[in-house]
């Protein structure tokens, strides 16, 4: 399997399924940069060409994203969009939506180790 700049909403079909699965079903979206991706829900993929705000400033920024869109059919609701880069250049982004409205992240946040957090504090890092 290989994720490139074009890859289709039906060729990230399987590796968005995996995630999906992985996150106990949160609602996932991905795309890559040249192709509309996948919105996935329940199990099920519900697009195959899908592409949403967060998506996209991921796509244009190569920046982490994590708020709440203002459109599309998840407006409303916290997400979480990463890029996925292969040598530096962005081929890719993939979202999860808190549809926890924000449980999920909390959790997250609470369930990091002690020793995780002493390595982001020296270097920093708060998330």
């Amino acid at each position: 399997m290989n994720v490139t700049l074009s890859s289709t909403g039906k060729e990230l079909a399987e590796i968005g399924l995996a995630i999906h699965q992985l996150v106990d079903k949160l609602p996932l979206t991905m795309r890559s940069k040249e192709s509309k991706g996948i919105r996935i829900e329940d199990g099920k993929v519900l697009e195959y060409d899908y592409t949403g705000p967060a998506l996209e400033e991921v796509l244009k920024t190569g920046k982490i994203f994590k708020g709440t869109p203002g459109a599309g059919p998840y407006a409303g609701t916290p997400v979480v969009v990463v890029p996925l880069k292969d040598e530096g250049q962005i081929i890719c982004a993939i979202g999860l939506v808190d549809i926890t409205q924000g449980l999920f992240s909390d959790m997250v946040e609470i369930s990091r180790r002690p020793e995780e957090i002493k390595k982001d504090v020296t270097r920093g890092e708060f998330y």
